[in-house]
């Protein structure tokens, strides 16, 4: 390895030391190298394009659960601090996302899905729990320095830096990122259930919900190459850890 490529390597690691920070709801520390401030801004203007581009639900009865269950949910997480917007979007697609900067999206397919509120509380204590243990900052905190460290192995490898960068991306995406993801998949799982609990709602319809999604869903990429873990490894990380707490 050359003094470019040794020095690329040796940034990159000193910048990762630097910017580790300790999450108390994770119990680990994290890779934080994008502030607060701007995953704001950016959860904002993905707020204002999804309302602009994507048909909204004016159903009062499913816009006002959707509220009722979010602001339980935010209320169990701690997450007063903040206006709270939410909106119903049309879609078959069962989805949810809960952005940084306190706006709730949940689709009709999902609404459709779920068969009652616990399991709607669910996937809201999910995603929350996702904005909780900050996975968006450091999910982007390690696609960039790995980014950074390939170009600069790239930069390095002279005539062979293309096959190099693609073989490089390549492993660090199955050996790091989608692992990680995986990770952050499980974590927000497990926050999810405090939540949902703390809400007043049935820990026991969590695995209940992600037996559901496993029946709907039509295709299955493997573990080892997909940012989500497998339905099996979901439910039974949700198993043991909901029997560990004691709760039904």
């Amino acid at each position: 390895m050359n003094r470019l490529a040794t020095a690329a390597i040796a940034a990159v690691a000193a910048l990762s030391a630097s910017a580790c920070a300790y999450n108390e709801t994770l119990g680990r520390n994290q890779l934080l190298i994008v502030d607060d401030a701007a995953l704001t801004r950016q959860s904002d203007a993905a707020w204002a394009q999804a309302l602009r581009t994507q048909p909204i639900s004016r159903d009062a009865a499913a816009n006002a659960r959707i509220r009722r269950v979010g602001e339980r949910i935010v209320q169990a997480a701690g997450l007063m601090d903040r206006s709270w917007e939410y909106a119903l979007f049309v879609s078959d697609s069962p989805n949810a996302f809960v952005l940084p900067s306190g706006k709730i999206g949940v689709t009709t397919g999902l609404l459709a899905l779920v068969r009652n509120d616990d399991q709607l509380a669910t996937v809201l204590g999910h995603e929350v729990g996702h904005v909780v243990a900050r996975h968006a900052a450091e999910r982007y905190s390690t696609t960039a320095l790995t980014s950074v460290a390939i170009s600069g192995v790239q930069s390095a490898a002279g005539d062979y830096g293309r096959a190099a960068g693609a073989i490089g991306g390549l492993g660090a995406q199955l050996g790091v990122l989608l692992p990680f993801s995986r990770n952050h998949e499980l974590e927000a799982d497990r926050i999810g259930v405090d939540y949902l609990q703390r809400a007043g709602y049935k820990p026991s319809e969590a695995v209940a919900l992600w037996r559901l999604m496993a029946q709907q869903r039509r295709t299955s990429n493997p573990e080892f190459a997909s940012t989500h873990p497998s339905d099996s490894t979901r439910i039974a990380a949700l198993e043991q850890y909901i029997a560990s707490r004691g709760w039904a």
